[in-house]
């Protein structure tokens, strides 16, 4: 199997939002997306009274992961778990709230670089695309079993393709007459179904299927939909919970439910917010943070990140709290 590689996207700006919450004996940063554990390296570097909970639906992740951080024995918990799970995966281990939380959404260098798991569309490789592959359906499945209706859905949806409805008709007459195994016989129908203007322009033409399959696969906006107020609940005032998304839909859902925590719910004709009805989030960022022109150049996978942090500022009740 092919070794992974990781370098970590906005590293510094990472520890620096969170490095605050984590000052204390005893602190706790959970890492909801660990995979190969670089963010979490640096939180224990460079923040020593933190101890890091670091979780991941990949059991290979974990696995390297835990490897890179064996020098910080004793102050790492590692848990196979979905993001959306913290709140249980804390009380399991007995911690009241967490001071921080990070999600570095989307595939992970441990999943784009082992090809033999199907998520980049370089290169042949089996359909799999499940970021645990011990269980579930594959991306093969989907493809082998919805119907064009349901293929159509999710291409349109959560791969924002305009030609969803001739690619999900085109797999299905495909599929009457051999079964999808692997990524290449699905990218050479790709570009063979959309129209040759729009294979210049936006990248690779197989770009938005895959993503969309992977998505499906894996139920991430599902997940990050019950993640992000799971997280918020979590944490302790004074915490932080900080979000790396890579597309347009995940950004969408992170930036409506930190607007949900760090907006009043009192007219807004009101000159004085009464006292219990501030709200319990403040922004740690304006808008969405972008990775520097130095760091894509050197990362390219930081191209597409949008970064959003907030901090629990209080305890009143709302949907934050």
């Amino acid at each position: 199997m092919t070794t992974p590689t990781h370098v970590p996207v906005l590293l510094d700006r990472v520890v620096a939002l969170v490095a605050p919450a984590l000052e204390s004996p005893g602190s706790v940063f959970v890492d909801a997306t660990l995979g190969l554990g670089g963010h979490s390296e640096a939180v224990l570097d460079r923040c020593p009274q933190a101890h890091v909970v670091g979780v991941d639906r990949d059991p290979h992740a974990l696995e390297l992961a835990g490897a890179r951080l064996a020098p910080f024995e004793g102050r790492t918990t590692l848990v196979h778990a979905v993001y959306d799970e913290i709140p249980a995966v804390l009380d399991d281990l007995g911690i009241e709230s967490a001071d921080g939380i990070l999600f570095d959404l989307g595939v992970s260098s441990m999943q784009l670089d082992v090809r033999e798991r199907g998520f980049a569309y370089a290169e042949n490789a089996p359909l799999d695309m499940r970021m645990d592959d011990s269980e579930g359906p594959t991306a093969a499945d989907v493809l082998n079993t919805y119907s064009a209706a349901e293929l159509a859905r999710i291409l349109r949806s959560y791969g924002e393709e305009k030609f969803s409805r001739q690619i999900a008709r085109a797999i299905v007459r495909a599929r009457e007459t051999e079964p999808f195994t692997d990524s290449a016989r699905l990218v050479e129908l790709l570009r063979d179904t959309i129209p040759a203007p729009a294979r210049r322009t936006g990248g690779h033409p197989a770009k938005r299927t895959f993503q969309a399959l992977r998505i499906e696969v894996n139920d991430e906006l599902g997940a990050l939909r019950r993640a992000i107020p799971a997280a918020i609940s979590s944490i302790g005032v004074g915490g932080r919970v900080v979000v790396m998304s890579y597309h347009s839909l995940e950004d969408r859902l992170v930036k409506g439910a930190f607007a949900a925590g760090t907006t009043t719910r009192v007219p807004h004709d009101l000159p004085v917010v009464p006292a219990g009805h501030e709200p319990p989030l403040r922004n740690l960022t304006r808008g969405a943070e972008k990775a520097s022109a130095a760091e894509i150049e050197e990362n390219p996978r930081a191209a597409s990140v949008r970064l959003r942090a907030v901090e629990r500022v209080n305890t009143n009740p709302g949907v934050a709290a």
